[in-house]
């Protein structure tokens, strides 16, 4: 469900819209290098496109290295591989200690408490920071909804029914291996698709795989992610308290009427959120959804149409008019395209990856390695993942198109179609956030764990192969990154 996109995948673009990742709109030497009128100066104002060793060897660089769609991807995979060498190193006790650390939330005596104890670390990223990746996610499907590529309901059919098949039938095999006990509370765990790892994937094959096809992939991680939030909302809840859940509703309504009266002063929003996530925290309700209500809230038009736009006089501007004209500039964009802008950064390169940190450190062994190839649990997260969506997503897509309700994206094939649902049973960051919120048990989330690691490198391998083989059906049609 993490992405990080390049100039291929813009706002306003067919290919609109990219699941937690960046969104560069110029190259970041085109940022330094200021776009003006006349005559350039002869140095570069700023240190990041100044000529400095750093700014040249490492500034740059790692600028152009977060532009690239597979970035995202790359640091959620060094993440990983850190978190499983960390926890099977001789310093392996240090990786729990850390991660149990308790941490306070509070102002002297008045402390947050969950369940009666204090929040650890890795509570802290679950709860708390995974509830700002599902504000951006809750971002998304608004925008999409509202101005992308889920505006048009008929084009929105076809990756609606793939995403639907990808939950069901793997969920449904995940439970063929685990009917009753504990165990047979992971049916949610292979329903997800990690879209930073399958962009990652898919930006290796280059131009063979169209924009059309990479829309489909990007419309159906929208629908996927509808569905985990009301999977999560639904039926991963603990006991409910009544009074908290009347809180957060009397919180969403005052949100709501503050929209609708155009209160917009940002820090009021930030304060209201802030009262509906620990609403949702104390409620039984996971806290994450709180991101997802607020980021659903979020104006997904403009304050200010092209025709209210007033000229910006520069040369005499004095205090007001430039803070007039700040505001006029800032609100022709809408506020869930600024804040989508500016959290995808920090969602995508920051809260993901201290997330797979967090929650990957399983610790491997012969003993255990045996155990989770013999558990169903293990087995049922990776059939689910591996086979279940494939057959999921290609068979409910294809009937979509032999019903007539949709139709395939242009260029593309039936080997397309099933190499892009191979590619959606990479699944790691939701699977392994509902890993955490199904079980308590921790020897059966390592051993979901590590279904969900092996599945993700098989569905991968697989997809790979069957798209290095396929060919558009149209062959005049040009493939762009």
């Amino acid at each position: 469900m993490v992405m990080s996109q390049g100039d291929g995948y813009r706002s306003g673009d067919a290919a609109a819209g990219g699941i937690n990742g960046i969104r560069p709109e110029t190259n970041p030497e085109g940022v330094l290098e200021a776009t003006m009128s006349g005559p350039q100066p002869a140095s570069r104002p700023t240190w990041l496109g100044s000529d400095r060793p750093l700014a040249r060897t490492i500034g740059r660089p790692v600028m152009r290295f977060l532009g690239i769609e597979a970035a995202g991807g790359i640091l959620l995979m060094v993440a990983t591989v850190a978190a499983l060498v960390w926890a099977n190193s001789p310093w392996s006790g240090s990786y729990h200690e850390l991660w149990h650390t308790e941490f306070h939330l509070g102002i002297g005596d008045l402390r947050l408490e969950h369940h009666g104890h204090p929040l650890t670390l890795a509570q802290l990223v679950n709860d708390a920071l995974m509830a700002i990746f599902f504000f951006v996610v809750g971002l998304e499907i608004k925008r999409e909804w509202v101005a992308g590529h889920l505006r048009d309901r008929r084009a929105a059919l076809l990756p609606a029914a793939g995403a639907l098949g990808g939950m069901v039938v793997p969920a449904a095999i995940y439970f063929a291996f685990n009917t009753s006990g504990d165990a047979s509370a992971g049916w949610g765990i292979p329903m997800a698709t990690d879209i930073a790892f399958a962009v990652g994937v898919l930006s290796l094959l280059g131009n063979r795989i169209s924009t059309p096809l990479k829309v489909f992939l990007l419309s159906l991680a929208i629908v996927d992610d509808i569905g985990a939030i009301i999977v999560i909302a639904i039926f991963y809840t603990s006991d409910l308290a009544t009074e908290w859940l009347v809180l957060a509703a009397i919180t969403t309504v005052a949100v709501v009427i503050l929209i609708r009266l155009r209160v917009w002063y940002t820090p009021l929003y930030i304060v209201l959120g802030s009262v509906l996530w620990y609403a949702m925290f104390r409620s039984g309700v996971h806290a994450t959804i709180a991101g997802v209500i607020m980021g659903l809230m979020a104006p997904a038009a403009a304050l200010i149409g092209p025709d209210d736009e007033a000229p910006v006089g520069v040369g005499t501007l004095d205090a007001d008019g430039l803070r007039a004209a700040r505001f006029r500039m800032n609100e022709s964009i809408s506020v869930a395209a600024r804040l989508e802008q500016r959290l995808h950064p920090i969602t995508g390169f920051l809260i993901i990856p201290v997330f797979a940190l967090a929650n990957a450190g399983i610790e491997i062994s012969g003993d255990s390695l045996r155990d989770a190839m013999g558990s169903g649990v293990t087995i049922g997260v990776a059939l689910g993942l591996v086979v279940g969506k494939v057959v999921g997503v290609s068979l409910f897509t294809l009937g979509a198109v032999r019903l007539g309700i949709s139709a395939l994206p242009s260029g593309a094939t039936v080997r397309h179609m099933v190499g892009i649902s191979a590619i959606a049973g990479i699944g790691f960051t939701v699977s392994l956030f509902v890993t955490g919120l199904a079980f308590d048990d921790l020897a059966i989330q390592d051993e979901a764990k590590v279904g969900i690691l092996v599945a993700s490198m098989v569905a991968a391998l697989i997809g790979v192969v069957i798209l290095l083989g396929a060919r558009s059906t149209d062959e005049d049609v040009v493939f762009h990154d």
